[in-house]
């Protein structure tokens, strides 16, 4: 099977003993914009990674394989990865291996009182024997992998650098802009809140009451009060000054809600400005998206 796509894909296949930092290393691929599958067969690998491709059309792939997998399919990565690389190149698959010493992997499952999985299947009858076996079973893996992370002494933050640094991967931020309108609600997942109720309001403008902050007689009537544009100014300023502190902070993304009364005109106009600004500032490091949560209720 031939990989269907045009631009080459990315594949990450996250494997290591169980309670390392595998999940971690999967929840990091995610928040960097991966496709996630965790504990799929390895018989299933090559062809949901060609489906994925060629029907969806995702181009970022991180596959979690563990010891949750039966013992024949472990036995035959090998010749599952040498598909892979076929279909897609030596560069685009890559194999990241997680562990740590077994000391700490008993602490970490006795701090969780989680149960090892080939204690669960009655694999193994103790913890150290289930980590022996454990680590025999992916020896398959182990052998493959191009990075190989050893979580003994790191937390989740140094985690996060250490799987970006090694596979290459950016910091971007993406940047969540939102305006609404107050009266239905402050938005509960909003990281930033600016409440520009205070500008001049077209609303008692019988002419534009009808109309949005992306009219152009709104804009107009804002045109006259220079502090509607002061004040985007200062947001835009101020998110310009303090957002590359979170990309910097293991943040992947921050919501900024903007907020007036009815969420139609004020705060509109003000979103479209600032997102104007932070575009012509911050558009080499983060992802800029806008949304008026408001839009379905400006025409009823």
């Amino acid at each position: 099977m031939q990989a269907a796509t045009n631009s080459k894909p990315s594949i990450i296949i996250v494997s290591g003993r169980s309670g390392s930092g595998k999940t971690s290393v999967l929840h990091i691929l995610e928040d960097c914009g991966y496709y996630v599958i965790d504990n799929l067969p390895l018989s299933l690998l090559v062809g949901a990674v060609g489906q994925l491709t060629a029907d969806s059309h995702v181009a970022k792939i991180a596959l979690g394989v563990d010891a949750r997998v039966a013992e024949a399919d472990l036995s035959d990565f090998e010749q599952v990865h040498e598909a892979l690389v076929q279909d897609y190149g030596e560069h685009c698959v890559k194999v990241l291996y997680v562990t740590a010493s077994e000391s700490v992997l008993v602490a970490r499952f006795g701090a969780t009182r989680r149960i090892h999985p080939l204690i669960m299947t009655q694999v193994a009858d103790s913890l150290p024997e289930a980590i022996h076996q454990e680590t025999a079973l992916l020896e398959p893996i182990a052998r493959l992998a191009d990075v190989s992370i050893d979580t003994s002494l790191i937390n989740t933050h140094e985690l996060k650098v250490k799987v970006r640094d090694y596979l290459g991967l950016d910091a971007t931020l993406t940047i969540n802009l939102l305006s609404f309108g107050f009266k239905y609600g402050t938005p509960i997942d909003a990281d930033f809140v600016f409440d520009v109720r205070v500008l001049p309001n077209p609303h008692w403008q019988p002419a534009l009451r009808a109309k949005t902050g992306e009219d152009v007689a709104v804009c107009e009537f804002f045109a006259q009060f220079a502090e509607v544009d002061k004040m985007a100014g200062d947001v835009a300023d101020f998110l310009i000054r303090w957002l590359p502190n979170f990309a910097g902070s293991n943040r992947h993304s921050v919501t900024i809600a903007i907020g007036c009364t009815g969420g139609k005109h004020r705060s509109v106009y003000v979103l479209n400005k600032v997102k104007q600004q932070l575009a012509n500032h911050l558009a080499d490091t983060a992802h800029i998206i806008s949304k008026h949560r408001e839009r379905r209720l400006w025409h009823s």
